[in-house]
């Protein structure tokens, strides 16, 4: 009976893991349709007599305007095109912070975002946390630093019931993600610590502060050339 149990336990692992590299494969190809986050939130609508809906509209990378990129990547995550994953000193200066009990920081990647956003739910836990750490591996391993960002422009949360650059530009700009200039991306940007609490427009002092401090990295960041951080 014990034999058998540890059997199917061990069926079990494997089977999760090669269903978790498989979805991993996939997504290198195919749009993102729907993510655990989406539906959470799908719930929590419903359960407060809100519609059950969200606006998600997939677009390739090359319709995403570069404006939009670095944003994000100077918003989230400076070192994303030099990293494997995981921002090592972002994590050590995070830890050191934390302890000294200041304010409470994160230092979660892109890469990890996306891993979470993408495979996994919000909450915190040492078995997400664990998890978002595998996923962070595959995709950094199979997929390009390029459809890295691709997917977490496509996926992330980016107003009420808003997901995807696509999809912000349209809510708070009425224009697409290509026509995206500086500011607006940073304006969208600047929101993503809480997407629903802060507005990209109109927006407050702090926001306005966020945005201004986003494009100035922008400009210091320089051009952004994934082929490279692929080492192409």
């Amino acid at each position: 009976m014990l034999k058998r149990f540890f059997k199917f336990i061990f069926k079990l692992i494997v089977g999760a893991i090669i269903l978790s590299i498989g979805m991993v494969i996939l997504y290198k190809w195919v749009p993102v349709p729907i993510t655990p986050l989406m539906l959470i939130r799908g719930v929590e609508n419903y359960q407060n007599d809100k519609p059950f809906s969200w606006e998600h509209d997939w677009v390739s990378i090359d319709k995403i305007s570069k404006n939009m990129q670095l944003a994000v990547i100077c918003s989230e995550d400076q070192n994303f095109l030099n990293h494997k994953g995981f921002d090592v000193n972002a994590i050590e200066k995070a830890y050191e912070n934390n302890k000294k009990g200041k304010r409470i920081k994160g230092a979660s990647s892109i890469s990890q975002q996306t891993a979470k956003n993408v495979f996994l739910w919000p909450e915190r836990s040492w078995l997400r946390k664990g998890l978002e750490v595998y996923f962070t591996f595959l995709i950094e391993t199979i997929w390009s630093k390029e459809r890295i960002i691709e997917v977490y422009l496509n996926s992330i949360e980016m107003g009420p019931g808003i997901y995807g650059a696509e999809a912000a530009a349209t809510y708070w700009y009425n224009k697409p993600a290509s026509k995206l200039t500086p500011y607006e991306a940073a304006s969208i940007a600047a929101i993503l610590p809480n997407p629903l609490k802060f507005k990209a427009r109109p927006a407050t002092n702090y926001i306005e502060r966020r945005k201004a401090w986003i494009v100035r990295q922008m400009g210091y960041f320089g051009k952004l050339d994934y082929n490279k951080s692929d080492g192409k």
